[in-house]
């Protein structure tokens, strides 16, 4: 029963920085200020979401200098360049500007004067600045550069989060995925993506979302499309979740071996990270959205460390082990009821 095929999507190699300066400041709300070749931003680009400060580069060693990542001048480069005589700035400050260098930022509302403003015009090299503290500014842009160039795939299934869990509904087209999800939706859970689920990969942990087109959209075969927002109100839906857990529905047959006990951990690989898998079959009169719900608890309590399948295993392996006297000959399933008498 192999979950469905993952169809990748081609990893972003580059974007140009008049996209990166429009999204940081529309995205990420940060507040930047151009200060020079603004104009040139759409003819160059980024292509490396690793940051780099070139305080070397400024003292003239510019051997191993990266100069092909975005360059953040902070109160230290800023200081160290503005500490020097005119030519001696200049000078320094040519290291930068004689090599292709995307962007350069200057954060802490830092400046580094009109002659190295227009020596970088003059190079065709665009630099922007900020108010914002350098180690604030960088974990903001390094974030937004993880999200541009992370790795993606498209899978077909369906994406609830149930009780905080992120379950990813898989199976075969026509099997119910989005039933069972609208179900879900039903008893109070939350939408992330019907049909289409977009997979991105970022610090090692699989994020889900919808397509632009198909956000808070579902297709339920013989009634066409719903609008699960304005049916069921802003919270029935959102935007992303992790994926924790997929459940993959298939047709009962009885000739399959079914887990029956649940001690076998079974996982799938999505861009190379391992999600836990339960193969769920279905069958007529089974209620797959309370199993859904059973799952995603199941998953809190496992996350807590507690697994039901190793503590029923563990209880039968004391009785079986019990040979105390009390114990042998026929005993009863129960040994007290205790009353009840309502």
């Amino acid at each position: 029963m192999p979950f469905g095929k993952h169809t990748p999507v081609p990893k972003r190699d580059k974007i140009s920085v008049e996209y990166l300066v429009r999204q940081i400041q529309k995205s990420v709300n940060i507040e930047i200020e151009a200060c020079a070749s603004a104009a040139s931003c759409d003819n160059r680009f980024v292509t490396e979401q690793e940051l780099h400060r070139p305080g070397l580069a400024l003292t003239g060693y510019v051997e191993h200098f990266t100069y092909q990542r975005i360059q953040i001048l902070g109160n230290t480069e800023c200081d160290f360049l503005m500490e020097m005589p005119p030519e001696k700035q200049r000078e320094a400050f040519s290291n930068l500007v004689n090599h292709n260098v995307p962007v350069i930022f200057l954060t802490n509302g830092n400046s580094i004067g009109e002659p190295l403003m227009k020596m970088a015009d003059e190079a065709g090299i665009p630099i922007f600045r900020s108010p914002i503290e350098t180690t604030r500014f960088m974990f903001l842009l390094r974030d937004f550069l993880d999200d541009q160039f992370a790795l993606q795939t498209v899978v077909h299934a369906s994406m609830v989060d149930v009780y905080g869990i992120g379950i990813l509904i898989a199976g075969k087209s026509g099997i119910g995925k989005s039933e069972v999800a609208l179900d879900l939706v039903e008893r109070g859970h939350r939408l992330v993506a019907d049909d289409v689920v977009i997979i991105t990969k970022k610090n090692n942990i699989l994020i889900a979302a919808a397509t632009e087109m198909s956000k808070h959209f579902m297709e339920i075969r013989g009634l066409g499309i719903v609008d699960v927002m304005s049916m069921f109100g802003i919270r029935s839906v959102r935007y992303q979740k992790r994926v924790e857990v997929v459940v993959d529905l298939y047709l009962w047959d009885q000739e399959e071996h079914v887990n029956r006990t649940g001690l076998d951990h079974e996982k799938v690989s999505i861009l190379d990270v391992n999600v836990p898998i339960i193969h769920l079959p279905i069958t007529p009169g089974k209620n797959i959205t309370v199993i859904a719900e059973v799952i995603a608890m199941n998953h809190l309590l496992s996350h807590y460390g507690y697994d039901a399948a190793k503590a029923f295993q563990e209880k039968l392996r004391k009785r079986i082990d019990d040979k105390s006297g009390s114990n042998k000959g026929i005993r009863r399933a129960i040994d007290y009821f205790e009353g009840d008498f309502e």
